[in-house]
């Protein structure tokens, strides 16, 4: 998966097209990641001695394959580029059309 934890994507396909944010978990089993403040649902909660019970709103997981990596505030497909570090070959990310490293 070309999507990393911290990465800033754009949502391009379902309800909240449009909409940027921070990755903050990626499943890499399931190839779903959650965004920062997109796909919001509410959950209802039981009460517990550690937590008040209620409504709670909370991100729920996006397909992988809705999300594009923003690079400079432009969405942009990755790449890879396998550079030779100390005789050990390192694959490092690159935005698609300008060939930029990105990591």
């Amino acid at each position: 998966m070309k999507i990393k934890k911290g990465d800033k994507v754009l949502v391009i396909a379902g309800k909240c097209k449009g909409e940027e944010g921070k990755v903050l978990k990626v499943d890499r089993e399931n190839n779903k990641v959650i965004v920062e403040g997109v796909n919001m649902i509410k959950k209802h909660v039981k009460a517990t001695a550690q937590q008040a019970g209620g409504i709670v709103s909370k991100e729920a997981p996006l397909d992988a394959s809705n999300v594009m990596y923003l690079y400079k505030g432009k969405p942009v497909r990755i790449g890879y580029t396998v550079e030779v570090v100390d005789g050990k070959n390192v694959k490092k990310r690159i935005a698609k059309p300008s060939g930029d490293l990105i990591d």
